[in-house]
């Protein structure tokens, strides 16, 4: 299969990924869809580092553009030079959705910001954070999912289905990427020889 073929289908892949993890990331921003949290720093730690928008949103798109825009390369150096840079895209793309998904998975396991009643009465805090002495996490005990956090309402939902789906789309940018490696290591060994009249053609986002 042509190696700008592979990379054109990539790309479509990442566009469509990095679009659900920056909306994913928005909406964490804003449990409830109340911006008023947001603006108290009652916002989930890990939601406010905004992986899913710079890590598997914009750095994403920016190598699926590259990997998009129109060329036509003549020449074995100038094939090969696309082709390296290409591999130091997908390698750049690789780090960030990797990061993403470990910061997804790692709020996953801790649970969210939320307020909620202890001794000294309510209070902002995150209560559902696994306690190796004590069970195995909130995410195998769902009846404490609405018992425990007051407010925002249905945050535990919230986060639950919201970091799943940017936890989810970045690991398959991973894979994308780690596969987008391979193709263009391809390309660097076997030069135009791998694409079909020695050319590479990319179609135009």
């Amino acid at each position: 299969m042509c190696v700008s073929r592979c990379l054109r289908c990539v790309s479509v892949c990442l566009v469509a990924t990095a679009m659900v993890c920056m909306l994913s990331n928005v909406l964490l921003l804003l449990p409830d869809l109340k911006i008023h949290f947001l603006l108290e720093g009652h916002v989930t730690r890990e939601a406010t580092w905004a992986t899913g928008l710079w890590g598997s949103g914009l750095l994403v798109l920016f190598a699926a553009r590259a990997f998009l825009q129109s060329s036509e390369t003549r020449g074995c150096c100038a094939f090969r030079r696309q082709m390296f840079s290409w591999l130091l895209f997908s390698c750049v793309c690789l780090f960030s959705a990797g990061f993403c998904c470990l910061v997804s998975l790692t709020a996953l396991s801790q649970g969210p910001l939320c307020l909620y009643n202890d001794s000294s009465g309510p209070t902002w805090g995150v209560p559902l954070k696994p306690d190796p002495g004590r069970d195995a996490g909130y995410l195998y005990n769902m009846s404490a999912w609405s018992s425990v956090c007051e407010q925002p309402a249905g945050v535990v939902q919230w986060n639950v289905v919201l970091f799943s789906v940017m936890g989810g789309a970045s690991g398959l940018q991973m894979v994308l990427c780690g596969a987008n490696v391979f193709n263009s290591l391809l390309g660097l060994v076997l030069g135009q020889g791998c694409c079909h009249g020695n050319k590479v053609r990319l179609l135009s986002l």
